[in-house]
């Protein structure tokens, strides 16, 4: 019988079909799950996206984080229906239905040269507070000179 993983229980909830998820991650493949359900995703450029994690980890910690070294973004898991509100210049967002590569949470696929955690989930449903997200961006812009 497979030990249970809180983490990943969560993430294949968002699934509409868990098993296939399982599946994918037993594989160490990424698997493509909707956002919208359990959480949206802003994708952050990785040069902004860095010094507001590190903002963001100083406090009660930031939540689930991906890094996409492919485009060169972090994915912040907000909650649902962020996406739809979020306004920020060079910022994408997931959201309803959007199909986002995530890897497992623990175990092979976490690390590598793809899609990986920097912050994997925990299995509480934590997401990051899009209010502190936004203050920890405008703080790392500053810093870098530029706007979120």
């Amino acid at each position: 019988m497979p030990h249970p993983d809180p983490a990943a229980d969560w993430l294949a909830a968002a699934a509409p079909d868990p098993q296939t998820c399982r599946d994918a991650w037993a594989r160490g493949a990424p698997a493509l799950l909707p956002a919208g359900r359990l959480w949206d995703v802003l994708l952050v450029p990785e040069a902004l996206g860095r010094p507001a994690l590190a903002l963001l980890a100083a406090g009660p910690g930031p939540g689930p984080v991906l890094v996409r070294p492919e485009d060169g973004r972090l994915g912040f898991l907000v909650p649902p229906g962020t996406s739809a509100a979020w306004t920020a210049t060079g910022i994408r967002a997931a959201g309803d239905g959007t199909l986002v590569p995530v890897p497992p949470p623990t175990g092979p696929g976490t690390r590598g040269p793809g899609v990986h955690w920097l912050v994997p989930p925990d299995g509480s449903g934590r997401l990051v507070d899009p209010a502190r997200l936004e203050l920890a961006l405008h703080e790392a812009a500053a810093t870098l000179g530029g706007t979120p």
